[in-house]
């Protein structure tokens, strides 16, 4: 269940500069990595070979690829807002993705989010900038900040 249930673009209006969350934590395993590994076609040994990773890396494990922790926003999106009346919602982007921190294999990750902006754009559609951050437990940076652009159809 979402932490915000909202209605509309009054109901997104009224979340502007207000902090959302946190998400329940997720850990990032092994497996996650190495299936996104697969999917992706980067097999980076810092990702994808614990040995080496152990022996060579400046983490002392394998971390996870910065798509990967992007690809994890949407489930944690879902868990921190809830919006109806709307007719669509479309992901239109990202403006200034950073990743200040690694995620280290077996870590426990988690969101916030706070809506930046929110713009009528034309022909009934709104833009909805919503920054997300995400941290690792127990790392004071966090693993990744992003502005995501989501475009909105207002129902009639």
């Amino acid at each position: 269940m979402a932490s915000v249930e909202v209605q509309g673009i009054a109901g997104m209006k009224s979340l502007l500069r207000q902090e959302i969350g946190p998400s329940e934590w997720r850990t990032i395993t092994q497996a996650d990595i190495d299936a996104f590994a697969e999917l992706s076609g980067d097999h980076q040994w810092i990702h994808v070979d614990p040995e080496r990773a152990k022996a060579e890396s400046p983490y002392g494990t394998t971390i996870a690829h910065g798509n990967l922790t992007i690809a994890t926003v949407d489930g944690f999106r879902h868990e921190l807002i809830s919006s109806t009346g709307f007719r669509l919602a479309v992901n239109y982007g990202w403006d200034r993705i950073r990743f200040p921190a690694p995620v280290p294999v077996d870590s426990r990750v988690r969101a916030r989010a706070e809506v930046t902006s929110l713009d009528e754009v034309s022909g009934g559609w709104w833009q909805a900038v919503t920054r997300i951050t995400l941290e690792v437990e127990g790392n004071e940076k966090p693993c990744f900040v992003g502005d995501s652009v989501t475009r909105l159809m207002a129902a009639d």
